[in-house]
Formats: C-alpha cells, sequence, structure tokens
C-alpha cells in the first residue's frame, strides 16, 4: 500500500547528507522539471526584497530569510521526513521510532512539498521556506506539479491500495487514479483540524509500530484516542469517520 501525507509548514535547519541532485528524489528522470519550479523560487530569494519576500515565505523577521540564501546546490540535506517539523511531525516521532518502524514509512510515505513536488519520505531535501499555496512569480506549483507527475505517479501505485492522510488542498498536487481511504476526525460532533494534523500524526506512527500492509488491515488496527463512528463510501473515495476520545 501507499500512503499520502502533507508536508509541514515548520522545517528543522541544517543537514549532513549532499546537496540536491537527481539521486535525492524519486522520478530522477524528471529532476529537470523541479528543476524549473527550483530555479524560479532561487531567483526570487536572489533578485527579491525582504518586503517583497516576507508575504510569499511566510517569514515573521528578516533575519530569517538569511537561513533560506544558500543555492540549493550547495545546501546540505537531510531526509524529508526529518526536515519537516510541525504538528503530525511531532506526533509522529520518526526518530523515537525503530529501524524497522523507520523503515516502513520512508518506503511507503509520499509527501507533496510546495516546492519540490510528490517526494518520498525517505528522499533527501534541503531547507526551504513556502507558503502553502504561494506562487512563485506566475507559477503555481501545485498545478505545475500535478501536470507534469500525475502519469507517474499513477504508475508508480499501481494497483497499490491508498490511504490519503493528506490536507485537502494538496488534492491540487495529485488526485488518486484510484479511490482511496481518507480519514474525518470528530470531537463532539464536529471536525476538528489542528487536531487532525495530530491524529494523521498518530495514525501513521501506529501503522508503522504495526507494520500494516493493507486497508482491511488498517480499519481492524487500534489507535489510542480514537473509535470509527462511521464509514462513508462514494465513488470517489472511502473515507472513515473517527470521534476522538
Amino acid at each position: 500500500m501507499v500512503i499520502l501525507f502533507a508536508p509541514s509548514e515548520g522545517k528543522r535547519p541544517g543537514g549532513e547528507a549532499p546537496s540536491l541532485s537527481s539521486m535525492s528524489l524519486i522520478f530522477p528522470h524528471l529532476y529537470d522539471k523541479r528543476l524549473e519550479v527550483i530555479s524560479k523560487y532561487q531567483n526570487v530569494i536572489r533578485d527579491g526584497e525582504y518586503s517583497d519576500l516576507k508575504e510569499l515565505f511566510g517569514l515573521k523577521d528578516e533575519k530569517e530569510f538569511e537561513r533560506f540564501k544558500i543555492p540549493y546546490d550547495r545546501a546540505l540535506t537531510m531526509k524529508a521526513i526529518e526536515r519537516y517539523d510541525g504538528v503530525a511531525y511531532d506526533y509522529l516521532g520518526y526518530g523515537r521510532l525503530s529501524c524497522e518502524e523507520q523503515s516502513y514509512i520512508d518506503e511507503k510515505v509520499i509527501l507533496f512539498s510546495n516546492l519540490f513536488g510528490p517526494i518520498s519520505a525517505g528522499d533527501f531535501i534541503p531547507d526551504y521556506k513556502l507558503k502553502q499555496g504561494a506562487s512563485i512569480n506566475t507559477m503555481a506549483p501545485e498545478k505545475f506539479y500535478k501536470k507534469h507527475f500525475t502519469g507517474p505517479l499513477d504508475e508508480l501505485i499501481g494497483d497499490q491500495e491508498v490511504l490519503d492522510l493528506r490536507a485537502g488542498f494538496y488534492d491540487k498536487f495529485y488526485t488518486c487514479d484510484r479511490p482511496p481511504m481518507t480519514l474525518k476526525f470528530l470531537k463532539e460532533g464536529k471536525v476538528v483540524s489542528h487536531w487532525a494534523k495530530a491524529y494523521r500524526g498518530i495514525v501513521l506512527r501506529t501503522m508503522a509500530q504495526n507494520q500494516i500492509r493493507s486497508l482491511s488491515d488498517f480499519r481492524a488496527m487500534k489507535i489510542d484516542g480514537l473509535t470509527i463512528t462511521d464509514v462513508v463510501e462514494t465513488q470517489k473515495k472511502q473515507e472513515i469517520i473517527y470521534t476522538i476520545g
């Protein structure tokens, strides 16, 4: 099975692995396409003033901008699943998992970076900052990646089952060729947002700990703090409704 997961606005700085290359990411034959986006991003950083870039990158302090000025071909990298540093990733706790559990995530999870597009959790990326939904000059990365990477993603996934744990925005990067399973989290009858991020991390961690290989095994899996209250099936997806508490 394949698990689709969203990135995070927060990133861990630094890295110890070599700089970005065609072999750093899945679909090396499409690396030139990624470079079209990355090059535009680097040009904006090189030529733009902080006042122009503040909104694009979602920066709060001009000093923070210096962190992202290192060119992609010189910046050190780290695993994407370790680079991201947000609520879902905190609750996942990748660094606290066993080697077997980490390998499960590296192999099964596809992330959707606002800058680099669809990448494996085990791919290596440099530090960067780009707000969800932000355009780079006139380029909308989500539209660009959907156009050029949908076919290769369909081929990669093939007839595997798909669990889609992404936030809704990331449908703009890729829409599954086959109906995926999605999750919805309710508390006191209302859909939650912040806690949805936390529980996506908890769900992924629990899957890795149990080495879940199919959607039927996933549905039978016990998740702390969650109870299945309904399953809604449509032509486009199968959605499990969880109640928190």
